[in-house]
């Protein structure tokens, strides 16, 4: 019997492990870094062992700092979570060579779907359809192709290729993504299928020869090849989702399977479907299972480890209909980007539970993350994951969009307007998705929060800054915000926004009523200020009433309205000198690392030549020439790490004879 487990991962998937222990008895260990040792996960467990240093190369990939964890904690087993170590054969043996329980499925399994190439060969002699593949790039002749990762999934390490000429440099970046996410650089590459559906089965198996399917999951809507939407069950015919079941099955028999797994399924438009891969751990996307099957995976994890049967042998009734997405620290309308910063709030209406079940129609909150967490670039992007649950597809689509939409998420750049927009979209409600969903509907991409309403929001913001002042003064409190005994110059507050400056002018009247206001002299909606407190203001606009919520942190001011979120820095009346950038300077856009310059200094440059690959959050990012121009520096060597805005490269403009 378990006692005592220590969780060799991070984040959200810790915290989960952790609830159902806790509604076990069992107790608990977590392990972490130094950039995560106010996590909140460090704080809900029961003993804490420090692993020094950041990067997960120095911490969470160390197999023999996590098995002195073990021992120094007293720990008799170990849950890998997912990611890092979990689908790592050796990790798995070293566990039980050291005495402990290993809450995974046996090394042996776990090697022979680690190697997706021999996985594949393994699969389709047990009767499995399989993709043609290639580990020879000259051997392929046909396109469009995808690069894969060997030894991971998560999208890591992956890239469309539509021609020869570009595969060469989608291998190389492929491998290296690879190497940094897995530890291993090994890459094949098998043929792309266009609008193709990306369908899972959740399978479980136990010590006593049973394997069983629970259900198949939808995970189409994809960025970089890596999930953002999931919902359970999957939109598909009841025969093609009984050939799905039974080919898990049959790949899960093939290798012995026992624990928790999930057999990845590539459906063409035609119905045919295809194996993909097999990940050998809990997934990201199991909350959507349990929500429509009351099962607890964990448990059942924590149960099969200990050597108790499973409690069914066939797929278990399904009831409703759940919807998940990843909230991330990223800006899809810019490249997907990642963000970092501080969590200034961290708050989404109606959650019913977090980490376990739902009763009745709800949402199911699984974070890493709370408010005052730092969010930086060491580890994958993904903040928390919201579920929905209704007896619906389209109740389901309909509350989480709307938990989204009204969600306070202040101080880092999400992907939640895209998330909402993508949940609303007629296609996705229509079941009408495959993993080229965003590519094919830009729309998405849109903030929800109107052009037209930025002034609005500004001017709410301004308001409140305003009342926050005469909530502080020391005397004559009360007056009205810049009163003056007779009509005087309106008051004027400047902030910077995602789109540039915005100036705000406004007057009160004696009366504390909205006199006049400015910010764009085409703008001729009439509106009057209803109330305003430092953290709520109510504007008539037009003859409807609007609430705004204000939150301020220093210069920091979030605003959330009923049609959307945006972030403002107010700036000062007197700004200080700053130094200036030399022209055609190209910024960081967040801290990492430099892993590759592709040219050198004085190198003539068309506008989207690649410069120079930045890494950050476990993913690549290239750096491209602005302009036709000439590189005229290159301060950042390979291997350096930088900050935010610090100058990558310069490129002098080409310019044009008159």
């Amino acid at each position: 019997m378990i006692t005592r487990l220590l969780v060799a991962n991070r984040g959200e998937i810790a915290r989960r492990v952790f609830a159902t222990c806790r509604a076990l008895g069992v107790e608990t260990v977590a392990v972490h870094s130094d950039a995560d040792a106010d996590a909140p996960f460090v704080a809900e467990a029961d003993h804490v062992v420090r692993l020094a240093g950041n990067t997960p190369a120095e911490t969470y990939l160390r197999i023999d700092l996590i098995l002195d964890a073990a021992r120094r904690s007293g720990a008799d087993a170990v849950h890998p979570g997912y990611g890092f170590l979990a689908e790592n054969a050796g990790f798995a043996t070293a566990v039980t060579d050291a005495g402990l329980t290993w809450v995974g499925p046996p090394a042996a399994a776990i090697a022979a779907m680690g190697d997706k190439m021999a996985a594949k060969e393994l699969l389709a002699r047990a009767g499995v359809p399989v993709l043609p593949t290639w580990t020879d790039p000259d051997a392929v002749t046909d396109f469009p192709v995808l690069v894969k990762a060997s030894a991971g999934g998560g999208g890591r390490g992956m890239r469309v290729v539509r021609d020869a000429a570009d595969l060469a440099g989608a291998l190389a970046s492929a491998r290296r993504e690879s190497a940094a996410a897995f530890g291993d650089g090994t890459v094949f590459v098998e043929r792309y299928v266009e609008r193709g559906r990306h369908v899972e089965v959740q399978i479980f198996g136990d010590r006593h020869g049973t394997v069983a399917a629970q259900g198949v999951r939808e995970c189409s809507i994809q960025r970089r090849h890596q999930k953002l939407v999931e919902e359970a069950p999957g939109v598909l015919a009841p025969d093609l989702r009984e050939r799905l079941h039974e080919a898990a099955v049959a790949a899960g028999r093939a290798v012995g399977y026992v624990g928790a797994g999930t057999v990845e399924f590539l459906l063409a438009p035609t119905g045919e479907f295809f194996f993909l891969e097999m990940n050998t751990r809990l997934q990201v996307e199991h909350p959507v299972t349990e929500l429509t099957t009351g099962l607890d995976l964990v448990r059942l994890q924590l149960l099969v480890a200990e050597g108790e049967p499973l409690p069914f042998a066939q797929a278990p009734p399904v009831n409703g209909h759940a919807i998940e997405v990843r909230l991330c620290a990223e800006d899809p309308a810019h490249g997907w980007r990642p963000a970092t910063g501080t969590l200034r709030r961290f708050a989404v209406p109606g959650v019913a539970v977090e980490f376990g079940g739902l009763t009745r129609p709800g949402l199911r909150l699984d974070s890493g993350v709370a408010a005052g967490s730092t969010v930086g670039v060491h580890y994958d992007s993904m903040l928390a994951k919201l579920v929905a649950w209704g007896p619906t597809r389209t109740q389901a689509a309909r509350l989480l969009a709307g938990a989204l939409a009204r969600a306070e998420l202040h101080g880092v750049t999400t992907n939640r307007d895209l998330l909402v927009r993508v949940l609303r979209s007629p296609e996705f409600l229509a079941a009408e998705v495959d993993t080229g969903f965003l590519d094919r509907h830009p729309e998405v991409f849109a903030p929800l929060l109107p052009a037209d309403e930025v002034s609005l929001t500004a001017l709410a913001a301004a308001l409140a800054s305003a009342a926050a002042r005469r909530a502080a003064a020391p005397v004559l409190g009360s007056l009205p915000s810049g009163w003056r005994n007779v009509p005087a110059s309106p008051q004027v507050t400047r902030f910077a926004g995602a789109d540039g400056e915005i100036e705000v002018r406004y007057r009160l009247d004696r009366a504390g009523g909205l006199a006049e206001w400015s910010i764009d002299p085409s703008d001729e909606r009439a509106v009057a200020l209803v109330g305003a407190a430092p953290d709520r203001v109510v504007l008539d606009v037009d003859g409807v009433r609007r609430a705004y919520r204000v939150h301020r942190v220093g210069s920091e001011v979030f605003v959330d309205g009923p049609e959307g979120a945006t972030s403002l820095t107010e700036l000062p009346r007197l700004p200080l000198p700053t130094a200036e950038v030399a022209a055609g300077s190209l910024l960081a856009p967040l801290p990492g690392t430099v892993t590759r310059r592709h040219v050198e200094v004085g190198r003539r440059v068309t506008a989207g030549d690649l410069l120079l690959t930045l890494e950050a959050m476990k993913l690549e990012h290239p750096v491209l020439a602005p302009v036709d121009g000439v590189v005229t520096d290159l301060p950042v060597p390979a291997g350096g790490q930088v900050e935010t805005r610090t100058v990558l490269a310069v490129v002098d403009p080409i310019q044009e004879d008159a």
